[in-house]
């Protein structure tokens, strides 16, 4: 049976897994864009700097709005989803950040930062005390100058950090500081982490399932029929047989199965009825021996009787009995062992070209005298295309001469038997029909048994009940098939291949 490819175990796997990298992808693209959303969400600047004036815009606009802002508590909520980690210093002391785990750099770089501001403003200070107006090159002093316009002033470059100034009314309340590296790695992954783990193992357990389900799932249940099949077959169970639906590889198995527990359960029955027609042959045998040999002793023993007074005309006919019974019993062991080597095939056939013709002729020498006495009218005829079949010249005419000698038997004086050979397809079909009282129709099927003696005048006639089971033999060796009918009496048809 051809199996399309869609059927096939293997492209199920492949088209699960295409289908589960699929879904995983999707999943991880729809993840992705939700990730994207979150992290833009939580980096509302592309750079420190930026964050850093946007933070200080925002806290100087709140402060502005509410001077008794819990500065701590509004940090956090607003930008507690922010990776990169900010401070919030206010001249005040208040200090916020929008994270627990500040990083030492940030803390350093602000410690820095103020430690150089104070530094520049003892400089000033010093330089005014030295007597410098405005003369001497610098611009004068403008009103509302001081520490606010200081803190406006980027940081020394010594400072590894960005600042910006929180501004309330034009002055300078506190500062923003953050580091100019982006967030560490190990937050991101602590705050996406355990979202991103849910999902992939969400899809995970799902295109598992998928997959167990509906590829592994149904081939699980079929290989089980399989098997269990193959247990009750194993167990003697000879009807045992697995589920063929389906066009994958489990059905193709389960047809191989099927196959061989036909065969096995056609060669059981075989031998139970080859066991069978062993312990019949048996039995038939030793019928058949006994009988003359149950004659042979009773006559042998009357004759060795000194008591008993036989005249000479007794003892001949008792002795003629024994030699009857003695050339019966050769005949019954010749026979068998003629039909052992035929079924057996210990005897070498040859293959050669038979003229029909010719063993028409020898059939009708042999019974010429039977012939003339009982005046029986034996007809030959050969068709063209018949004249010659392939096999053995000897075994071929021994098989007509037991058809012929047997219609003779059942044909009356005066009666007619026939021999024709037509073309038969690619064969030949040999015909002996004689004008009889035909044989019975329960007789019909087993007159090639061994021993099989359906009719009363065979019974009579003595012989072995081996001739038509050698017959048969002789013509199953050459390839070719015989059958029995009635038609205006006895009918027997044999097809031979043709030379």
């Amino acid at each position: 049976m051809h199996r399309r490819w869609y059927q096939s175990i293997y492209w199920r796997i492949a088209l699960g897994l295409f289908a589960f990298l699929a879904l995983m992808l999707v999943a991880e693209a729809a993840l992705f864009l939700w990730m994207t959303d979150r992290i833009a969400g939580s980096m509302p600047a592309r750079s420190p700097r930026r964050l850093a004036v946007l933070v200080a815009s925002d806290v100087g606009t709140a402060l502005a709005s509410n001077a008794e802002l819990d500065l701590e508590k509004y940090v956090l909520e607003q930008y507690g989803e922010v990776f990169q980690t900010f401070l919030v210093i206010m001249r005040d002391g208040r200090i916020a950040a929008n994270h627990e785990d500040v990083p030492e750099d940030l803390l350093e770089a602000v410690r820095a930062e103020a430690e150089l501001r104070d530094l520049a403003g003892r400089l000033r200070n010093f330089a005014g005390r030295r007597g410098r107006g405005p003369g001497d090159g610098r611009r004068p002093p403008q009103p509302g100058e001081g520490q606010g316009d200081r803190a406006r002033r980027p940081p020394p470059a010594s400072v590894r950090g960005e600042f910006a100034p929180i501004v309330v009314s034009g002055m300078a309340v506190g500062r923003v500081a953050v580091l100019p590296e982006p967030p560490p790695f190990s937050r991101v992954l602590r705050q996406l982490g355990p979202t991103m783990g849910v999902v992939a193992g969400g899809v995970l357990i799902v295109g598992t399932a998928l997959i167990a389900f509906v590829v592994f799932g149904p081939v699980r249940g079929r290989l089980r029929d399989v098997q269990w099949a193959t247990e009750r077959l194993g167990g003697g169970d000879l009807a045992a047989r697995a589920p063929e639906q389906g066009g994958d590889e489990v059905a193709a198995l389960a047809r191989s199965f099927n196959r061989m527990a036909d065969d096995l359960a056609s060669r059981a029955r075989a031998l139970d009825a080859s066991d069978k027609a062993r312990r019949q042959l048996l039995a038939d045998v030793s019928h058949e021996l006994m009988t003359p040999l149950t004659a042979m002793r009773g006559y042998i023993e009357t004759l060795g009787m000194s008591e008993l007074q036989l005249d000479g005309a007794t003892r001949e006919r008792y002795l003629a009995i024994v030699t009857e019974e003695t050339h019966r019993l050769e005949r019954i062991i010749g026979d068998l062992l003629d039909l052992a080597r035929l079924e057996g095939g210990g005897t070498t056939m040859r293959r050669e070209p038979v003229d029909i013709a010719a063993v028409f002729e020898r059939v009708a020498a042999r019974h010429e005298r039977e012939l003339q006495a009982r005046q029986i009218r034996l007809v030959r005829t050969v068709g063209a295309g018949a004249e010659r079949v392939a096999g053995d010249q000897d075994r071929l005419e021994q098989a007509l001469q037991n058809l012929a000698a047997n219609a003779l038997r059942h044909t009356p004086d005066a009666g007619e038997v026939a021999l024709a050979a037509v073309a038969d397809g690619g064969g030949v079909r040999i015909t002996v029909r004689d004008t009889g009282p035909g044989i019975a129709p329960e007789h019909l099927p087993l007159i090639f048994d061994r021993f099989y003696k359906g009719d009363a005048a065979r019974k009579a006639s003595g012989g072995s009940g081996l001739g038509l089971s050698i017959v048969k033999a002789i013509i199953e060796r050459h390839g070719g098939t015989i059958t029995a009918r009635n038609d205006g009496g006895a009918v027997f048809d044999i097809v031979l291949p043709a030379a």
